[in-house]
């Protein structure tokens, strides 16, 4: 490129309709020229070849990618991950916000990926690494989807469960289980006093253990235990399948008294999200299988905000993601943007219930909780109840009383005194 086409890949924001535009933020480790290197990075994930030879025409105004921000982090001896057919040159790592015009996908998820995180950007001449950091939608474009149908807001009141975290509880031993035994492990949680008792994501339509065979039987389990304790349960089932699949999975799982369903978001496709989002009368909630493939490399690849935002859009009504402790080995900071992505404002679109998980227990509930920050978050523990010495119905009891403990300020120690469950979860 020379001077002058480069100059035709930055603009200053104010000379924009920014309501045109998505505002893209990336971390980049250029090779070279740094303005040449960023040009191409634009011109690669939109226009390219911007005129055709022979024709006074220069499609850049209206669909090129544009610096909108750029600055200059530092020098490096070398890029933080070798890329043997990178080019050779000094080597500068930059924050760049770029707008790209969304007039070149439309509100379309597949498309929107594509020209983000996809050939233009992940080849770029002179940018062998990239970290897509965050995404920001304009509200016009947020309006052409519709988001979650329920929300936070439609599984409190499915529940009836306010002013307090969501139970969850992962239904174990995960694999292996005969319907037959599943089913009342699950019944017996739900009156250890469950919310929700899920299939785990790696479960879902089996020979040994079918969508039809199992939601039959919890649906009439989740049904029992609604009677006998009082309170509204769910049972999310997952119909994580080939995409052709699901909505007959759907319908049978929902027939049956399944009542939320269970879907892991990206193995599937956003866009399939998306199409269950509409079809579906219960809650989808969202699993994270694939994730950490695209995320947990600090420079390189896309942020997990980018990936909970996204599912958001596409209509998940709770979202389930890498918690906090060392097992999930997600930075803090990292679990919080995530919960924060499903509880911030994002126009029209519903709040997801955050689920962040991994290895919970009655003892990591006030850690979760203050963490949060508020009780608009899931609590999703497996072995923490389905573990319990006492078995399931205790541990779902121990993480009631860890929450009534946490509620009147007690400490654990001191409320298991008079609370058997808690104490054999403490003492374990």
């Amino acid at each position: 490129m020379n001077a002058e086409d480069v100059k035709g890949f930055f603009c200053d924001r104010d000379r924009l309709e920014m309501a045109d535009y998505l505002e893209l933020d990336y971390y980049l480790e250029c090779v070279g020229d740094i303005k040449t290197s960023l040009a191409h990075f634009c011109s690669e994930q939109s226009t390219a070849q911007w005129s055709r030879v022979g024709f006074d025409e220069d499609f850049r105004t209206l669909y090129g990618a544009k610096v909108i921000a750029w600055e200059v982090i530092g020098e490096l001896p070398s890029l933080s991950y070798p890329v043997e057919q990178a080019a050779v040159g000094k080597i500068h790592a930059c924050r760049v916000t770029i707008a790209h015009p969304h007039r070149n996908f439309g509100p379309k998820l597949p498309n929107l990926m594509t020209a983000v995180c996809g050939e233009g950007t992940f080849f770029t001449p002179g940018v062998p690494i990239v970290k897509l950091l965050d995404i920001t939608f304009p509200e016009n474009y947020l309006a052409e989807f519709d988001g979650p149908k329920f929300g936070i807001e439609g599984i409190r009141e499915l529940l009836g469960a306010y002013d307090r975290p969501v139970f969850f509880g992962v239904v174990k031993p995960n694999i292996g289980l005969k319907p037959e035994h599943f089913a009342e492990i699950a019944y017996q949680s739900w009156l250890g006093g469950l919310d929700i008792a899920k299939d785990d994501e790696m479960l879902a339509d089996v020979s040994w253990s079918t969508v039809r065979r199992r939601s039959e039987l919890l649906g009439e389990a989740r049904r029992k235990a609604e009677r006998i304790t009082g309170d509204k349960k769910i049972y999310l089932a997952n119909i994580t399948d080939e995409v052709d699949r699901m909505i007959e999975q759907h319908d049978i799982a929902v027939a049956n008294g399944a009542n939320a369903l269970l879907v892991n978001a990206l193995p599937v496709g956003l866009s399939a999200v998306r199409m269950l989002a509409r079809h579906s009368k219960v809650p989808l909630i969202g699993h994270f299988p694939f994730i950490a493939a695209f995320s947990r490399l600090e420079k390189y690849g896309v942020h997990s905000r980018v990936i909970t935002k996204l599912q958001r859009l596409a209509g998940l009504d709770a979202i389930i993601m890498p918690g906090f402790g060392n097992r999930m080995m997600t930075p803090e900071q990292e679990v919080l943007d995530n919960v924060n992505e499903c509880l911030g404002d994002m126009g029209s679109i519903r709040r997801s219930l955050p689920v962040p998980g991994g290895s919970d227990s009655a003892l990591t509930l006030g850690t979760v909780f203050r963490k949060v920050g508020s009780v608009d978050f899931g609590f999703v523990p497996g072995r923490g109840i389905f573990g319990h010495p006492m078995g399931p119905r205790a541990g779902a009891a121990s993480i009631r009383q860890a929450w009534e403990a946490i509620e009147k300020g007690v400490l654990l120690d001191d409320y298991a005194v008079n609370h058997a469950e808690l104490k054999a979860m403490l003492e374990k």
